[in-house]
């Protein structure tokens, strides 16, 4: 039987209910994906608008990224993503923490309230391997869930941008951040994993 969504779940986001892990896989084409100015002088800091539709076409999430100093010299001007669900709405952010050293990330509700924080490995570099992105809890600072950027083979990562992330989270955490959380999984591949190339990427969830 389907589970009713709860009052508060945006419209579109109750397929995210019943679910603890998500897979986000790019596919490129080869085409301009922002002007020529911003592309070739902000490179992965440029800003970004990312819609999520549904196979029907209806738009259920905006991720919006404004454009930012990807610096640890510059913690003034530190990343940050906000998540719209439906558009227009926001209902969470992922703000970066200034760390000289570790990739630090602190997951919002819509109130900027921390809800989760996120950290990275000290070295974010492809090595035959996943690179994991711990999601921790704010009490004792257990481990709950990853984002992984998933080791996709010696000829796809040295010649494409076509990268591939499974997103885990607690089941029973509020279906708004679990919509966060895949916001948190662009604004970490932006940062580490994209480079300026003439490619915009396609995206399926799953």
């Amino acid at each position: 039987m389907p589970v009713p969504p709860p009052l508060n779940c945006p419209p579109g986001l109750e397929h995210l209910i019943l679910i603890d892990q998500l897979l986000v896989q790019q596919q490129v084409e080869i085409l301009e994906d922002n002007d020529c100015c911003t592309r070739n002088f902000c490179g992965y800091n440029r800003p970004f608008t990312i819609k999520i539709l549904t196979l029907s076409g209806q738009e259920i999430i905006i991720l919006k990224r404004p454009l930012r100093c990807n610096s640890c010299f510059f913690p003034c001007c530190l990343q940050k993503i906000e998540v719209q669900a439906p558009p227009g709405v926001p209902i969470g952010y992922v703000s970066q923490n200034w760390h000289p050293c570790f990739p630090k990330f602190s997951v919002q509700n819509e109130n900027r309230k921390e809800v989760l924080k996120i950290i990275g490995p000290i070295m974010v570099c492809n090595c035959s391997t996943n690179i994991d992105f711990e999601v921790k809890s704010l009490d004792k600072g257990t481990v709950v869930g990853k984002i992984s950027k998933q080791w996709a083979g010696f000829i796809r990562e040295l010649f494409t941008n076509s990268d591939n992330f499974g997103i885990q989270f607690p089941l029973d955490l509020d279906v708004k951040m679990k919509a966060v959380m895949l916001g948190a999984c662009f604004l970490i591949d932006f940062m580490f994993f994209e480079n300026t190339g003439l490619q915009r990427p396609k995206i399926g969830i799953w």
